[in-house]
């Protein structure tokens, strides 16, 4: 990624924050486009660690590791889209944020403004890649899992959405600016996967670790506390919205599959601590790095 710096190019879906930051951008890198993959790197970085925060602190395993981090960082150096700066890797850093806030909803004290909090977040975020919208449905299951009903608090969740679109509103209105503003939209499409056979390669070895990772994760379930059962349930829904998320884009272009990455770095680094015999999670791990090494490197 610094050897070969890629200049992100806006998408059709990709939200109006996104693209002002390009532009702004722009003349800050100049021809050091090494700046973008430094951006990128940080945001990675992050990410990785604040994810394995989550899991730590939400004792989702038997105990403390860095393997999620580890994951995270590997699966997302199998594919070059994926380490490149784009409006789902900066989304990501967002989606960590409302991911741990759910998982702390079962013993929160003011679960209105944690709520209101997680919906302006995602809210926000479909400012930088609009078909982020469809987390909303993590937020109304992931209520429904980890609280019983009550009216006030699901109104929260959905005032904390619509509030980002108030004030963007407002300013469009104020600044008579709705003439040039284009609302981004989403466009249901099939997604293509254009990708080399070391690609297809990389897709079979994380989706067997992803698939021994989530046998693992239902044989301890038992042995944790219902809290943390209720954030895999949480993680569970989030791998299936994050599918559902590049149906809703217009481009074929593989960064927005990122987004899958956290839960399934999640339950790579289950895959990577549990098994007794340490062949599994040895050979897996090799076998991403070879793989990392040969598609960002070789094949550049």
């Amino acid at each position: 990624m610094f050897l070969h710096p890629h200049v992100p190019q806006p998408q059709q879906v990709d939200g109006f924050l996104y693209k002002a930051f390009l532009v702004w951008l722009k003349p800050v890198a100049g021809n050091a486009h090494v700046i973008y993959s430094a951006i990128a790197f940080g945001l990675l970085f992050i990410q990785a660690l604040s994810l394995n925060h989550l899991v730590n602190n939400q004792r989702l395993m038997q105990k403390t590791n860095y393997l999620t981090g580890m994951s995270y960082l590997l699966i997302t150096s199998l594919f070059t889209d994926w380490y490149y700066l784009s409006s789902p890797l900066i989304v990501n850093t967002l989606l960590i944020l409302v991911l741990s806030r759910l998982c702390k909803l079962y013993n929160s004290n003011s679960p209105k403004s944690a709520l209101f909090n997680i919906g302006i977040i995602t809210g926000f975020a479909t400012f930088f890649y609009f078909p982020t919208i469809a987390f909303s449905i993590l937020i109304i299951v992931g209520l429904a899992v980890t609280r019983p009903f009550r009216l006030p608090e699901w109104l929260m969740a959905f005032l904390g959405i619509l509030t980002p679109y108030y004030f963007l509103a407002a300013y469009v209105f104020l600044t008579e600016g709705w003439h040039g503003y284009h609302f981004p939209g989403v466009a249901v499409t099939v997604p293509k996967f254009h990708q080399s056979t070391w690609a297809y390669a990389a897709v079979i070895v994380v989706a067997l670790t992803v698939l021994v990772g989530i046998y693992l994760i239902q044989m301890n379930m038992r042995r944790q506390l219902l809290q943390a059962r209720k954030s895999w349930n949480l993680i569970f829904l989030y791998l299936f919205v994050a599918l559902f998320v590049p149906f809703l884009s217009a481009s074929q272009n593989f960064d927005y599959w990122i987004l899958t990455a956290v839960p399934i770095a999640t339950m790579s680094g289950a895959a990577f601590l549990y098994p007794e015999k340490k062949w599994f999670a040895i050979s897996m791990h090799w076998s991403m790095v070879l793989i990392s090494v040969v598609i960002g490197y070789y094949l550049k």
